[in-house]
């Protein structure tokens, strides 16, 4: 796999945690759809989709998951019935994968996390994993998703 060590931005997000069982995130999803709507935001390169992963939903207990889900934004949000909260993602320098597929088992996240880690003289940082999902919408087809992977590292 084609690991590059980026240097990802500091971005500026609309959030909405995430927090409980992983078959529960639609839910969480479809309330941020919903505040996206309400506010106009189309999915553009002004306004990626993210989600800050804090743990493992195939290891982690389901009552511990988390993950926030973002929209990034150019100015800060205002309060909001739907939870959503303003957030910063820092920058960090990353390793970064590309993962193409369904988003059920993005396995360039696992590859980095358990493979490329232990024998890439890097360390981890001290942020949580970063998936950008590059095209999101009802239209894209698992085959054609693609879901870009930063791993924090340490500077």
């Amino acid at each position: 796999m084609d690991v590059k060590i980026v240097n990802f931005p500091q971005t500026r997000v609309a959030a909405l945690e995430h927090h409980g069982h992983p078959a529960l995130e639609h839910e969480s999803i479809k309330k941020l759809i919903a505040w996206r709507l309400e506010n106009n935001i189309k999915p553009s390169p002004a306004h990626r989709n993210y989600g800050v992963h804090f743990n493992n939903p195939h290891t982690v207990n389901p009552i511990d998951y988390r993950v926030d889900l973002c929209i990034s934004v150019d100015e800060p949000i205002a309060t909001n019935s739907y939870g959503v909260i303003n957030k910063v993602i820092p920058a960090l320098r990353c390793a970064h994968l590309r993962h193409y597929g369904a988003r059920e088992n993005i396995t360039a996240a696992q590859y980095l996390c358990e493979e490329w880690l232990a024998t890439s003289g890097e360390q981890l940082g001290d942020f949580p994993l970063i998936f950008h999902y590059v095209n999101v919408g009802p239209q894209v087809p698992e085959a054609e998703m693609i879901t870009d992977v930063y791993l924090p590292l340490a500077p």
